[in-house]
């Protein structure tokens, strides 16, 4: 498991490797939170960045006229992101397994991209059972997740069947490749994929 908080005190201002990729795959990914507004009229509501890092990508859902919350488990990243906010998005440390402690409220759309992935099994459960916890009838979510391959040794991935085990409460609608532009060696070799999921009516 990726030890965060020791990368990111190495990498310093610099940027890590899934920051280089936020970068070159920004537009992408803006792509996919403006597919996600198609049916939707404002005011959108809330939407929570799980593992949110320096946010990358939590600004580009407060742009789209979200009320966005950004959680990481690591205190500098968190720090980061609140000095180069400009937005009045809300930064909190937290844990995506235990989200119903940080008193965040509920909320229509959860963004994880490359969080879910780097859980071990119990975590993984636990985050699902957290997320479902937080969320308003027929939300949704969006996951960008590696696939899993030979290189898992050396970095994450989850296979559709573990989202799935994890999100029993959810619907799993589509999934598409995502692009690897950006991605170094081995990343380029994960296959990247974006799951979009929706909580499941009560029976």
């Amino acid at each position: 498991m990726v030890n965060y908080s020791w990368v990111y005190r190495r990498y310093g201002s610099r940027a890590t490797p899934w920051e280089r990729y936020a970068l070159s795959a920004g537009t992408k990914v803006a792509e996919v939170f403006d597919q996600e507004l198609a049916g939707r009229t404002p005011p959108f509501g809330r939407a929570l960045d799980l593992g949110c890092g320096r946010g990358s990508h939590t600004p580009e859902l407060a742009r789209r006229g979200w009320d966005a919350v950004g959680v990481d488990a690591v205190p500098e990243a968190i720090a980061a992101a609140q000095r180069k906010d400009d937005l009045g998005v809300n930064y909190v440390v937290g844990d995506v397994t235990e989200l119903e402690m940080l008193a965040l409220g509920t909320f229509e759309l959860f963004v994880d991209i490359g969080c879910f992935q780097g859980l071990d099994r119990q975590q993984r459960q636990a985050m699902g059972d957290s997320v479902s916890a937080l969320a308003t009838p027929g939300a949704t979510m969006l996951m960008l997740a590696f696939s899993r391959t030979r290189f898992r040794s050396m970095i994450e991935g989850v296979s559709r069947e573990e989202i799935e085990e994890a999100f029993v409460a959810w619907e799993t609608l589509t999934v598409w490749p995502a692009p690897t532009e950006g991605l170094g060696w081995p990343m380029n070799q994960t296959d990247p994929q974006w799951y979009r999921l929706k909580l499941r009516e009560p029976a």
